[in-house]
């Protein structure tokens, strides 16, 4: 058996042939420059974002930290009351699983909301919550599982 230099990695290079053509044209040039000079003001942009997520995700570590772990069990047969189970609150605001069932009491031991993907528990996991609400994909899932723990009360 031969051994020596693969050469199929070279063939992801390739790809980059088109860019022999920017050389020849002119217009091509102006086009490139362009976009390699508006990647720095970008980079400040996505900088100032992730600033933004870190100081929120810290937020929500100091407020929700091992608060979405209850949900609602039945005392009976200990399993999950709910076929959709949601964060609830033993405190006087929130949501009470007695108002379903007698028997449905706020216990923890639960993974959380999203198979425990969405929480405030570590810096990664309320980064990655935080940027799921700034992406306004899911955020109203997140919103009412927080509203369990917020209550906004005017005397």
């Amino acid at each position: 058996m031969k051994e020596g230099f693969d050469v199929k990695a070279l063939r992801a290079f390739r790809v980059l042939r088109p860019l022999r053509l920017v050389s020849g044209v002119p217009s091509l040039q102006v086009v490139l420059n362009s976009i390699l000079r508006a990647m720095v003001p970008l980079l400040h942009i996505a900088l100032l974002v992730i600033f933004v997520i870190i100081i929120y995700a810290i937020i929500g570590l100091e407020l929700f930290s091992g608060k979405m772990h209850k949900t609602c069990f039945n005392n009976i047969t200990n399993e999950l009351a709910l076929d959709d189970p949601h964060p609830c609150s033993d405190g006087s605001s929130g949501f009470h699983c007695s108002e379903y069932q007698e028997n449905f009491v706020c216990e923890e031991y639960w993974d959380g909301p999203n198979d425990g993907i969405t929480n405030f528990d570590n810096f990664g996991l309320a980064m990655l919550t935080v940027f799921q609400c700034v992406t306004c994909e899911g955020w109203t899932d997140v919103l009412y599982d927080v509203r369990c723990f917020i209550c906004l009360r005017i005397t």
